[in-house]
């Protein structure tokens, strides 16, 4: 499949009210989905944004492992800095930018811990270097060279020779629960389709914005 030709058949893609799911976790999936075959790189790359105790924001990138109506769960570093930040304030921010095909998907929500069994069920499957390099990393914090991370690496491996490594206690997922989740269609003349989804109890009202 050539992605050049998908990008091309985007250019006139339109969103209304009308034809959207009235369910945004299945409109996420269609939109992503359509990500997929087109062949964007990494399509579960999504931009999270915290905010610190004196209110100064920072973003990254991070993964999207799994979703489902209860949420979007990505993995980390329990001692990072993104999981200190939700510690003291777990309201986020969340952009998939799409923009091979002109497609953004926006979301502000809560993040919490997923259970132990869940976080235990998802390391488990990981491959064994990405596991052992959880137990490596201490996320965020100053290292004085990368040759540090390289010699903990080889402890590790003689560590972990017999290939189980087990579930750091520092390490594991957040589930974002959605209060409201923009889909952004780029437009010709800057004129784009914003069509939002906001929590309203246990239903969804849907909204057209203004670009």
């Amino acid at each position: 499949m050539n992605s050049s030709e998908s990008r091309n058949a985007y250019i006139q893609a339109k969103l209304a009210k009308k034809t959207v799911d009235p369910n945004p976790f299945k409109q996420f999936k269609q939109w992503f989905d359509e990500a997929l075959k087109a062949e964007l790189h990494e399509p579960n790359a999504m931009v999270l944004t915290t905010v610190d105790k004196s209110q100064q924001p920072s973003q990254r990138t991070v993964l999207l492992k799994y979703f489902d109506e209860n949420g979007f769960v990505f993995f980390t570093n329990y001692k990072s800095k993104k999981s200190e930040h939700i510690q003291s304030n777990n309201a986020v921010s969340v952009l998939f930018p799409w923009y091979g095909i002109k497609r953004q998907v926006m979301i502000t929500g809560r993040a919490k811990k997923i259970s132990p069994v869940e976080s235990a069920r998802y390391f488990l499957s990981r491959p064994f270097g990405s596991q052992l390099g959880a137990w490596i990393s201490h996320q965020s914090k100053v290292i004085s060279s990368r040759s540090l991370l390289e010699t903990k690496l080889e402890e590790m491996k003689q560590k972990f020779s017999s290939g189980k490594v087990p579930v750091p206690d520092f390490w594991g997922g957040y589930q974002i629960t959605l209060d409201t989740i923009e889909f952004w269609q780029g437009r010709p003349n800057r004129l784009h389709d914003r069509i939002m989804y906001v929590k309203d109890e246990n239903n969804w009202k849907i909204k057209r914005l203004s670009p």
